[in-house]
């Protein structure tokens, strides 16, 4: 529950002192308007904030006396010592400018409600603050979500990310964490920017600058189309189409048309380069200097699928027969740890392989060369379960509640992969991975979340959600890598909504154009 103390009210608490108080000939500002929320193992408090002020946090549990909590400088706290408990509780917040005490006249006052620790309140929290990189952190301009939180170039923005964006902000409208208004307002700025700015045969970049407009290389010939990128976020695009399919409201049909125009203009097929082979990048300065055939089982599975069921430049089925199957990590067939795992590199990979392609596409109705993906899809995520509890290398905490390794920022050697049974694997975990996983290892997964939030709590949770990396093996300081990525933040928002409702699995997967693709290529159970 959020109560918000009204400018009126706090007008007559600061009746007593003046509006301003002058204090060792300084002026002191209260803020005019506070909220708090509660959730499962923490409350979070917000106030307008008077940039340079220190404010003192003081806290009651249900009607007893107020007890001083931090000091604080900024505009929000999130005070994680509360802990958690099996019933609901009720807590009063008061904040005081720096010196002075609970029951001075120069205060605030607001009540939060904590809800019970349960699983389903664990999980809407998770992706309540999870949503917001794609809405609060949004572009300001261009609407798509920027590449990461600590990015040195500049406002970059991801157009992979923005897809996951995209279905991650329908799930936030389904289950009321943001206004339907709101999101179709960020959704209409990010679909007139991928309008207006240059894209390569359909395709889009990986990277564009969110002020100007113009793509960012991603590296020194990466600076065309990106044909999984462009997947990623077609994938988000159809999913919004499917979204609005019946809705009565003008604008929302005209963005579900422009979301459509933007799918069909995409030149998959320019990607084949006239043979039977998908390739990854294009530039027009240079070329197909890249000479990346996508091959191999990984996160690029539903570029093959979007290419076979595109209406306008279809490619062929039998590219993926020739080009992704051609390759020494398409089918595996042995067994880890007793699991078998029937497509794919050793262990599986980083698990993000199961993730980016499968945020729309449903696993659990498709079969690749006799195979049940969504089975497959498990085995991947089983294997690293079992991997942490095994522990070869003898990493700290690793284990049931601390598991799931991927491609993600690193507490030593920057972003990179950390799968098993390679030199990457450092014992550092990426929440992404278990959390992602959700919708194949329910139990397994939540018992990483909740060893995240409730033993480790702002440790590792900040302000959109659980940070990119976690090394206990690391010495104090240096274990998290307090940073936030697209790529990351959007996977969990999605897989968790399918793991509880099925939503975005069901919305893709009506759009007719996949059907029909997934029936070519001979997918369908």
């Amino acid at each position: 529950m959020k109560i918000i103390l009204s400018v009126l009210a706090a007008s007559l608490l600061l009746a007593s002192c003046s509006g301003e108080t002058d204090r060792n000939s300084s002026k002191i500002r209260i803020p005019s308007t506070m909220e708090a929320k509660g959730y499962p193992a923490h409350v979070h408090l917000k106030w307008d904030e008077n940039t340079g002020s220190t404010y003192e946090i003081y806290r009651a549990e249900d009607g007893g006396s107020f007890r001083r909590c931090a000091s604080v400088e900024g505009g929000e706290y999130m005070d994680f010592s509360i802990g958690k408990s099996d019933v609901p509780r009720k807590f009063s917040y008061r904040i005081c400018p720096a010196g002075f005490p609970a029951d001075s006249a120069a205060r605030l006052q607001v009540d939060a409600e904590v809800p019970a620790a349960s699983d389903s309140a664990l999980l809407d929290m998770v992706q309540e603050y999870t949503l917001g990189y794609f809405t609060d952190f949004a572009h300001p301009k261009a609407g798509l979500a920027r590449e990461r939180s600590n990015d040195r170039n500049g406002d970059i923005v991801t157009t992979g990310g923005t897809g996951f964006g995209l279905m991650a902000m329908i799930a936030g409208v389904e289950r009321g964490f943001i206004a339907r208004e709101k999101a179709m307002e960020i959704m209409d700025r990010t679909v007139t920017f991928l309008e207006e700015c240059e894209t390569f045969h359909g395709a889009w970049a990986h990277w564009y600058d969110g002020d100007s407009g113009k793509t960012f290389s991603f590296s020194q010939y990466d600076n065309g189309g990106d044909i999984v990128e462009t997947a990623f976020l077609v994938e988000g695009l159809l999913t919004v189409r499917q979204w609005l399919a019946d809705t009565d409201d003008p604008a929302e049909k005209g963005l579900a048309e422009r979301c459509d125009k933007l799918w069909k203009d995409v030149e998959w097929d320019w990607y084949s380069r006239g043979e039977e082979a998908l390739y990854w990048h294009w530039s027009k300065d240079h070329g197909w200097k890249m000479n990346h055939k996508i091959r191999g089982f990984d996160e690029t599975f539903i570029t093959y699928v979007l290419g076979v069921s595109s209406p306008t430049h279809p490619i062929s089925p039998k590219v993926y027969e020739t080009c992704y199957k051609d390759s020494p990590v398409y089918f595996n067939g042995k067994e880890y740890y007793g699991i078998r795992l029937d497509l794919g590199m050793e262990y599986g990979g980083p698990l993000f392989f199961t993730h980016y392609s499968f945020i729309g596409m449903d696993p659990r109705v498709l079969n690749v060369d006799g195979f049940d993906l969504y089975e497959r899809n498990k085995a991947h995520s089983l294997i690293h379960y079992r991997y942490a509890i095994d522990n070869p290398k003898g990493h700290a905490g690793l284990g049931a509640d601390l598991w799931g390794f991927t491609s993600s920022d690193d507490p030593l050697v920057g972003y990179t992969s950390h799968h098993p049974n390679t030199d990457a694997e450092n014992g550092t975990v990426s929440p992404t991975a278990a959390v992602s996983s959700i919708v194949y290892t329910p139990e397994e997964s939540l018992g990483v979340i909740r060893h995240l939030y409730y033993d480790l709590g702002s440790k590792v949770f900040g302000k959109y959600g659980f940070y990119d990396a976690y090394n206990p093996s690391m010495v104090d300081g240096q274990q998290v890598v307090k940073t936030f990525l697209a790529i990351d933040q959007g996977p969990q928002v999605g897989m968790i909504e399918n793991y509880r409702s099925g939503l975005l699995w069901d919305l893709f997967m009506t759009a007719p154009e996949i059907q029909n693709g997934l029936e070519r290529l001979g997918f369908t159970k």
